[in-house]
């Protein structure tokens, strides 16, 4: 799966210390190093970089700190000299992101304090510094006592701190703050050999994990593809497969509880105008007796990881009868199946689904099938398999923005079909319950596999097909399809 991958970089900042014994001379005052940071938070988390906090030499470009057992005046002339011995190093730009506003304090920048009377002010009391240690950095002066990190509000004691928006903060802190966590271990992400931070990061969910967790065996929900943390234990189904606990919520999980889901799309093709007559047996199966379908089946064309299958032939399907419960280590026991036998009395003999999935994702493959079956019941042959595709997932993403954009199933049947259907439609949306957020989130997701889909057959038939049904109407360009095999350009 093509995740994005995350290099980012970042700089640290010295202080210069010195000691004052009553007398300034403009000009020569120790001088801050500091780098410089640049935000990116507009930018997509498809093209966005994270925060770097790289461990250079700790030697390199630091002060000296003076010998304060000396007397005043040789110690405000070696910091003098060891501040201007030491040579700035470069900016460096460090884009920072998604940090919550509400978790970092609010302060002022500093202002140096300039009086007439030549004496200078710390930046943090604005009282004079007077006699004794003093520090230089962030173009102004301090008491040590005085400059403090952003975040804990502790004096910075270290020679080497970080910046953000013109604040201080110990090394620490901003790593605390910062430095981007791993969405599935819990620690920091770690540098790579380069001293840079990188990470994958999954292009919807924004799930972000270290680059080991790809070949660690760390395993992924079934049905969203969020990878699994180590603080949250995901259902393990009967035939191997992960589910999160928010797909668990409304996961279908036997062929009468799909029964439901059924009767609501057959409403749905009805408001359109494309009434399936014949009662086609629907049947939840587990991905084993699904591969066995597959291979039964002398035609058709289907995606690496199959999820339904609209079938043709006779053969005997074993189907899960009953709900199954989660047991120790939460995994699925007690499942009930039994053998179907399927019987050729029409074109389709049943269409089959993988179970446990949400009730969204159920629906959009049970739509998909459907639409196999419609074409095959009414006379559509010879069709591309990028034909046939790409309009069935055409039918699954019509039927996803009926759930969940306009919130209600029969929205997109309403702008094509009768008014006679107006009360079914009707009948039909009272039945759909609030969406959680959670499953809007998954609803679009869904959308989102359909539209970007890679595939010829899949991906570029939807894009193809879904061009054709918004210039022309969903049954002009199913008329087309039946005469020519083919979409109308």
């Amino acid at each position: 799966m093509g995740w994005l991958n995350k290099i980012f970089k970042g700089s640290v900042n010295r202080v210069s210390r010195g000691h004052y014994d009553g007398n300034w001379h403009e000009g020569n005052s120790p001088d801050h190093i500091r780098g410089a940071y640049d935000e990116s938070d507009n930018e997509d988390m498809d093209r966005a970089i994270a925060l770097s906090l790289a461990e250079g030499d700790p030697d390199k470009g630091k002060a000296v700190e003076p010998d304060y057992s000396l007397e005043e005046d040789e110690q405000l002339a070696r910091a003098l000299q060891e501040s201007l011995n030491t040579e700035s190093p470069p900016h460096q730009h460090v884009p920072v992101r998604n940090v919550p506003s509400e978790s970092i304090p609010t302060r002022e920048p500093p202002q140096p304090v300039f009086p007439s009377s030549g004496y200078r002010t710390c930046a943090g009391c604005k009282n004079p510094i007077g006699h004794g240690r003093f520090l230089s950095c962030m173009d102004a002066v301090w008491h040590p006592q005085c400059f403090r990190c952003f975040a804990c509000n502790k004096p910075i004691s270290e020679y080497e701190f970080a910046m953000h928006e013109d604040q201080p903060y110990h090394k620490s802190c901003y790593k605390d703050f910062f430095h981007p966590k791993c969405d599935v271990c819990k620690s920091f992400i770690p540098t790579n050999k380069n001293g840079l931070i990188e990470y994958r990061a999954h292009p919807f969910w924004m799930q972000k994990y270290c680059p080991s967790h790809e070949d660690d065996g760390t395993p992924r929900c079934c049905s969203c593809e969020r990878m699994e943390p180590t603080d949250v234990k995901y259902i393990t189904l009967e035939d191997g497969r992960k589910l999160c606990l928010e797909c668990l919520t409304s996961a279908t999980m036997d062929s009468p509880e799909c029964q439901h889901l059924y009767m609501d799309i057959q409403e749905f093709f009805e408001g359109l105008n494309m009434k399936v007559e014949q009662q086609v047996p629907l049947l939840l199966v587990e991905r084993q007796a699904l591969n066995e379908a597959l291979e039964a089946e002398k035609s058709g064309h289907h995606l690496p990881e199959t999820r339904g299958l609209c079938l043709s032939e006779e053969q005997i399907v074993r189907t899960i009868l009953r709900r199954p419960t989660i047991g120790p280590g939460n995994r699925i026991m007690d499942m009930i199946t039994g053998p179907y036998k399927l019987v050729r009395r029409c074109e389709v003999t049943a269409i089959l689904i993988l179970y446990g999935l949400p009730r969204l994702q159920t629906g959009s493959i049970l739509a998909h099938e459907m639409m196999h079956a419609y074409l095959r019941l009414k006379g559509y042959r010879s069709l591309s398999p990028q034909v046939e595709e790409g309009i069935c997932q055409v039918l699954s993403h019509m039927w996803l923005e009926s759930e969940i954009i306009a919130g209600a199933t029969s929205n997109a049947a309403s702008t094509s079909a009768a008014s006679s259907s107006s009360s079914s439609s009707t009948a039909t949306s009272s039945k759909k319950g609030a969406k959680t957020e959670f499953e809007k989130k998954l609803g679009a997701f869904i959308k989102n596999q359909i539209e970007t889909d890679s595939s010829v057959e899949y991906g570029d038939g939807f894009r193809v097909g879904n061009r054709a049904v918004e210039r022309y109407g969903l049954r002009s360009t199913l008329d087309h399809m039946k005469i020519t095999g083919s979409f109308p350009i």
